[in-house]
Order: C-alpha cells, then sequence, then structure tokens
C-alpha cells in the first residue's frame, strides 16, 4: 500500500481521537515519505459528551495532528453524537466537497460496524463521497477504533491489511497523549498502555513489532493485476 510514488492521502473520521486510534501511525508514515494528507474530523466531539463545556477540543485535535507531521486538518463541526438527526445528504455535501478539492489517492475512514452511531452513519456518508465517480481514488480503506470496533456485535471487522507501524509507534502514542480527556487509565482500551499492547498485538499476527490494521473497502486496479 505504501509505494514510492507520493500520495495524496484522505482521513476521515467521526471523532477527535478516532483519526489516531485508527491510523495515527500510518498517518505519520505518509508524512514520512512525503505524501501529503489531510486529515477531516467530521463531529465536534464536546457538546453532548461535556454537556457544552469547551474543552478545547479542537487544540487537542491540532496538537495530535502536529505530533503526527499532519499539516491540513479540517474540522467539519457537525453535532456529536447526533449525526442521526441529519440527512445522509447533509453529511455527505461536505466530505464531497473536501474529496474533490483533495483528489485523494487513498482514504483512510471510520469502520461502519463499530457500536458508535455516528461512526456507521459516517461511514455510509463516506461510501458516497469516494464512490467510483471519483476516479482519483485507488483505495478506500476502513480502520479498526479502540474501545467501538470490538465493542460491536456482530464482530465483523475482519482486517486484510496490516501496515507497519513499529517506527511510528511512539508518534501515534505522543499524538493521543494530546486527547487529555479521551485518555483512561489502563486496562480501558483508550489507555496509552493499551493502545501499545494492541499495536503489538496486531504486528505479532503478520510477524511484525507493531501494526495498524484495515478493511478494504474498494481497491481499483488501473494499470493491470498486481504482480
Amino acid at each position: 500500500m505504501l509505494t514510492d510514488t507520493k500520495k495524496r492521502v484522505l482521513i476521515l473520521a467521526a471523532h477527535p481521537d478516532d483519526e489516531i486510534l485508527g491510523c495515527g501511525g500510518t498517518a505519520a508514515l505518509h508524512v514520512r515519505r512525503g505524501d501529503q494528507v489531510t486529515s477531516v474530523v467530521a463531529c465536534e466531539g464536546q457538546s453532548h459528551r461535556y454537556r457544552g463545556r469547551d474543552i478545547a477540543m479542537e487544540e487537542h485535535t491540532r496538537a495530535a495532528a502536529k505530533a503526527l507531521g499532519v499539516q491540513d486538518v479540517r474540522m467539519l463541526a457537525m453535532p456529536d453524537q447526533r449525526l442521526d438527526t441529519m440527512t445522509l445528504t447533509e453529511i455527505v455535501t461536505p466530505i464531497e466537497v473536501i474529496v474533490r478539492e483533495i483528489q485523494p489517492h487513498i482514504v483512510y475512514c471510520q469502520w461502519g460496524g463499530d457500536v458508535n452511531r455516528d461512526h456507521h452513519l459516517l461511514f455510509e456518508a463516506i461510501l458516497v463521497a469516494t464512490r467510483p465517480t471519483e476516479p482519483c481514488i485507488e483505495a478506500v480503506y476502513a480502520f479498526d477504533t479502540a474501545s467501538s470496533t470490538e465493542w460491536a456485535y456482530p464482530r465483523r471487522f475482519v482486517p486484510d491489511t496490516w501496515i507497519d507501524v513499529s517506527e511510528t509507534l511512539p508518534q501515534k502514542l505522543d499524538a493521543m497523549r494530546c486527547y487529555e480527556t479521551e485518555l483512561r487509565d489502563y486496562p480501558h482500551p483508550r489507555s496509552l498502555r493499551a493502545l501499545e499492547h494492541r499495536a503489538r498485538a496486531w504486528g505479532n499476527q503478520c510477524l511484525m513489532d507493531a501494526a495498524e490494521v484495515f478493511m478494504t473497502i474498494r481497491r481499483t486496479l488501473r494499470h493491470g493485476l498486481v504482480g
């Protein structure tokens, strides 16, 4: 998935911290390679859980992106835990605008089978916004989100792609530290220690020290077969 050719990469996450939990190490790898990475967070992430208290979530998000080296961060400020109060078109439209502007080659997104309803609705919108009418897109991958993907039922997230993040795992953990309100004590899956264990457990499945995993939603090969 990571080749020598520079790529435009789009990360689409429902809430602040999902982009780090799901593909923080992979985003850092793309930055190191010189790829253009844009991170989009759909929901503002505080009005529901923190009852309107301003906890500087946008500042946390931008600090986390900086820890990964990601410079282009977009906050769509949709209502937290209330995407079901919007029409699908209202969710799709701003994402489509960004897709047409960025013209991404690779898209990483929330998995639609997560326990969180916002994740499911955002995934449906992403399927529309990244449909094959946008020929620039070579691949769409859904990521695993700690404390959401594994808590869903039925457990349908079956990864088919492992990315070695052994070198960038420290950056991922540093980025997660920026989300001080979202961190939990071990053994909660959103604790730093558990996140490190998770990355190493995924990696060990494919003889890597640490990995992030993805499900291929769509992959288009326009220049012949692989290999």
